[in-house]
């Protein structure tokens, strides 16, 4: 329980930081004992797990606000094209 106070307190620090960064903050808390070597690694793993779920998580809101940025746009979209292309196809073959 100990490992995860310090892991709240310290998180914040850690969400803006590089991974270069962070380890050197994480080696400076074993250094004056406030982490064990094993807790170190945990908060490490911790930390990458967290930056890649905000990555994940920050790709998904950017592809929701394009997604809506396009609908707005009501522009055509490759399968308009594709039905369109074939039905274009389907006349002509009418004509012949």
């Amino acid at each position: 329980m100990d490992m995860i106070r310090k892991m709240l307190a310290f998180g914040l620090g850690l969400a803006s930081v590089s991974k270069e960064q962070a380890e050197k903050l994480v080696d400076e808390l074993v250094k004056r004992g406030e982490l064990s070597l094993e807790e170190s690694k945990d908060v490490i793993d911790q930390w990458i797990r967290q930056k890649e779920e905000g990555k994940a998580e920050f790709q998904r809101a950017v592809r929701e606000q394009f997604k809506q940025m396009l609908d707005k746009l009501d522009l055509a979209t490759k399968e308009d094209i594709r039905q369109l292309e074939e039905r274009i196809q389907r006349l002509e073959q009418k004509n012949e």
